[in-house]
C-alpha cells in the first residue's frame, strides 16, 4: 500500500475529528444523511452530465492505484531491457520473439513485437509516439473527473446551505429551532468544501503523478526497444536508460556500479 495516500487520508480525517472535539463538539453534529445526500447526489450527477459514464466509471476504478504503492522499480526494468539488448547482440533481434510471450507489459511488448518483425527504428519511434500520445490522452481524461468533482462540490454545498436555510426561515418563531437548523444548513457546506480538498483535488493530484510516472516508463520502453534495433553496446544502454529512472533505481544503478 501507498503509506503517503494511507496516512494522508488518516491524518486528514483524524485532524478534523480531533479539532471538533476539542471545541466541544461531537459527530453527531456533522453527521447529517440530508446534506450528504444533496453534496454526493448533485456532485455525480453534474461529473456523469460531463464526462461518458465509462470514463466516470474508470475514474473511480483508478482509485484503486492510488492508494496502491508501484510493485516495480525502474532498475527492473533496465535490467530486462540489457537482458534483451545481450540477448539480441548475440543471437539476433529476431531471437527475441521467444521472449515476447513473457513480457507482462502491453506497450513494451507490443514495441519489441514490431521490433523482431523488422520495423525500422524511426518508423518504429513514429508509431509508438501516436500510440503513447492517444494513451495520453485517455488517461488524462480520469483525473479531469476528479478534478471536476473538487470544482462541483463546494458549490453544491452551498446550494445545499441555502435550501436549508430556507427551510430554517419557516419557523423564525422559534429561536432555538433557528439556531439549530442553521448549524444544520451549513453542514452541507462543509462536505462540499471537505470532500473536494480532502479527497477529489488530491485524488486527482496523485493519479496524475502517476500517469505521468507510467509515461515515462513507456518512454523508457520505447527508448530501450529502439536501442536494441539499432544495435547499442549493452552497457551504454543501460546508462541512457538510466536517465530515465526515478530516484530509487538510479540509486540502485549507482550502488551496483
Amino acid at each position: 500500500m501507498d503509506k503517503a495516500s494511507i496516512g494522508g487520508v488518516i491524518l486528514a480525517i483524524v485532524g478534523i475529528v480531533a479539532g471538533l472535539l476539542m471545541e466541544g463538539g461531537n459527530l453527531g453534529q456533522i453527521l447529517q444523511p440530508t446534506a450528504a445526500l444533496i453534496v454526493f447526489g448533485g456532485t455525480m450527477g453534474a461529473v456523469l452530465l460531463q464526462f461518458p459514464l465509462t470514463t466516470v466509471v474508470s475514474a473511480f476504478r483508478g482509485m484503486a492505484h492510488i492508494f496502491a504503492a508501484p510493485q516495480k522499480h525502474d532498475h527492473h526494468l533496465i535490467g530486462q531491457l540489457v537482458g534483451f539488448a545481450n540477448k539480441a547482440r548475440r543471437n539476433g533481434v529476431v531471437s527475441l520473439d521467444a521472449d515476447l510471450k513473457t513480457i507482462e507489459d502491453p506497450f513494451l511488448r507490443q514495441t519489441l513485437m514490431l521490433a523482431v518483425d523488422g520495423t525500422e527504428p524511426a518508423e518504429l519511434r513514429k508509431m509508438m509516439h501516436v500510440s503513447l500520445d492517444s494513451l495520453l490522452e485517455r488517461e488524462e481524461q480520469l483525473p479531469a473527473v476528479f478534478e471536476s468533482a473538487g470544482g462541483f462540490s463546494p458549490t453544491i454545498g452551498i446550494l445545499g446551505a441555502v435550501l436549508g436555510l430556507i427551510q430554517v426561515m419557516q419557523h423564525l418563531d422559534n429561536i432555538q429551532e433557528v439556531g439549530r437548523g442553521i448549524a444544520v444548513a451549513f453542514v452541507a457546506t462543509i462536505y462540499g468544501v471537505g470532500i473536494a480538498n480532502l479527497f477529489f483535488l488530491p485524488f486527482a493530484g496523485k493519479m496524475r503523478i502517476r500517469i505521468r510516472d507510467g509515461q515515462r516508463r513507456r518512454e523508457m520502453m520505447l527508448e530501450g526497444v529502439i536501442g536494441i534495433l539499432e544495435g547499442m553496446n549493452p552497457r551504454m544502454l543501460e546508462l541512457k536508460l538510466a536517465g530515465f529512472a526515478d530516484e530509487p533505481g538510479r540509486d540502485k544503478k549507482e550502488k551496483s556500479s
